[in-house]
């Protein structure tokens, strides 16, 4: 078997242009596929300097392999059943920056360089009491970027065009301004130069960014096979669905300086990242959180074999048409488009998502997911919907730990656990008292949901029901209600 480098497959090392903090499967998957996309589509020459920020392990692997890599995208996309594989020949350079500082820093004084990325997790975007600017490298990844920024500014004495266009990937709301104000943070508690700090302010541009694709990679166990397949032996071979979205808040300068959005990629250049995290959070998050503790308690633990279900499916789409479209604010075509994403993505033969991993913190996931869709479902129709309803009924009821006779992992914040093994144990068949203290926990909620009308009466009638018929019963039931009402 061949090993894969440049050798065997000849390709030129492209000018690095881009850093790549982290080098793991999504970033493989995602920024340099689509970096990789757009050299070989324009004919661009972007080389990506991939920059491992942690000391633990190496990419000497992938290092052997000259940057190269494949990445395999498989799933369903617009009902058709998808399988390809791309070689990713866009990283010129691998830096582990433990061990190779003045590496990293050399960069820093290259001028060919003008983007960076990142996905260092949430965890990634805090800084560190004890990084010093003198550290080599300092603990945290916005100090160590501040260091690398500021080794950019002296070299090219503060030059405005030495700038770079910097766009997080780590899922937070905001990560864009929040790594800015990080690297401002530093600078001031490092005490480095105003005119530095100013430089940061006007010579570089930090974009907010939203992404999303599902990149579960490949197992150690499953690579010989691939090699097989792809006549090479590759360490970093990497898979990921066929949907991806880049959304990028950015002024129109950025959209023309880097047009991934012109090639085919479902990348997205705005001026307000609200509506496409709104949708995403309402949509594939919320019908995940809601369809998680109606299918695994109807008996079914894996996603697409939900969404595969005649009655749990059902569920799902209308939960979604009915409920949850509506209360959003975008153009219903582009809605339904994207529901018919969600729904393709679902079903993907490849990648089992087990119901019970997603129940992991469902209380907060259905704060943060389905409560604005119940909120504005309220404010439009004056009413609770019944079908998220219906799904909170049985969140409260699967968070007994407890069902036909079998026991359910819970794995939540400890107030939660506390307070639902409390109600249940010693009301556990007063579903009025429990669905109340549940809904008038205002400490957890934000506010008294007891207070939106006849939500906690409909809970609780919905809970005593499956108790007393069971869950298809009560699956026809409501799905029945709902046709009625139409």
């Amino acid at each position: 078997m061949k090993p894969l480098n440049r050798k065997h497959i000849p390709s030129p090392v492209l000018p690095i242009k881009v850093l790549q903090f982290g080098g793991g499967n999504f970033l493989r998957a995602f920024i340099g596929y689509m970096i990789d996309r757009f050299n070989q589509k324009t004919n661009s020459d972007l080389g990506i300097a991939v920059i491992k920020t942690t000391a633990e392990g190496n990419y000497n692997d992938w290092k052997a392999q000259d940057g190269l890599y494949h990445v395999r995208t498989r799933g369903i996309q617009e009902g058709e059943l998808i399988a390809d594989i791309d070689l990713v020949t866009a990283v010129s350079s691998i830096i582990h920056l433990y061990e190779e500082w003045d590496n990293y820093l050399a960069l820093a004084r290259s001028a060919s360089v003008q983007f960076i990325f990142s996905n260092t997790t949430e965890g990634g975007l805090m800084i560190s009491e004890e990084d010093k600017s003198t550290d080599t490298p300092p603990i945290s990844f916005p100090a160590k970027l501040t260091v690398w920024l500021h080794e950019r500014f002296r070299h090219f004495q503060g030059d405005e065009k030495m700038g770079c266009i910097i766009m997080p990937c780590e899922l937070l709301i905001d990560n864009g301004a929040l790594l800015k104000n990080l690297i401002l943070t530093t600078a001031k508690k490092w005490q480095l130069s105003i005119d530095f700090i100013q430089w940061i302010e006007t010579a570089n541009t930090f974009c907010n960014t939203l992404v999303d694709r599902i990149v579960p990679g490949v197992q150690r166990t499953q690579l010989p096979e691939i090699w097989e397949d792809i006549g090479y032996q590759d360490n970093m071979f990497t898979e990921g669905e066929p949907y991806h979205l880049f959304a990028i808040e950015a002024p129109e300068s950025v959209a023309t300086t880097l047009p991934l959005h012109e090639i085919g990629l479902n990348v997205v250049y705005t001026d307000n990242l609200a509506p496409f995290r709104q949708r995403k959070v309402s949509i594939l998050n919320g019908a995940h959180t809601g369809i998680v503790p109606v299918a695994y308690l109807y008996g079914i633990r894996i996603v697409r074999d939900a969404v595969e279900d005649d009655l749990t499916g059902t569920f799902l789409l209308r939960m979604i048409e009915e409920e949850i479209l509506p209360t959003l604010d975008m153009p219903p075509s582009e809605l339904r488009k994207y529901m018919t994403s969600v729904i393709d993505r679902f079903k993907n033969p490849y990648i089992n998502h087990y119901l019970i991993n997603i129940a992991l913190n469902s209380f907060s996931k259905f704060k943060a997911r389905l409560l604005p869709t119940i909120q504005a479902y309220y404010r439009i129709y004056h009413q609770a919907p019944p079908l998220i309803s219906f799904s909170f009924a049985c969140t409260i009821l699967f968070y007994r730990g407890l069902f036909d006779g079998e026991h359910i992992p819970l794995n939540d914040d400890p107030a939660v656990l506390h307070l639902m093994k409390t109600l249940w144990e010693k009301h556990p068949d007063d579903y009025e008292i429990i669905v109340h203290q549940v809904l008038s926990w205002s400490a957890f909620w934000g506010e008294d949901l007891t207070n939106y009308q006849g939500f906690s009466g409909l809970i609780a009638a919905y809970l005593q029901l499956i108790e007393d018929f069971g869950m298809e019963y009560n699956l026809n039931m409501v799905l029945a209600e709902e046709e009625s009402l139409e």
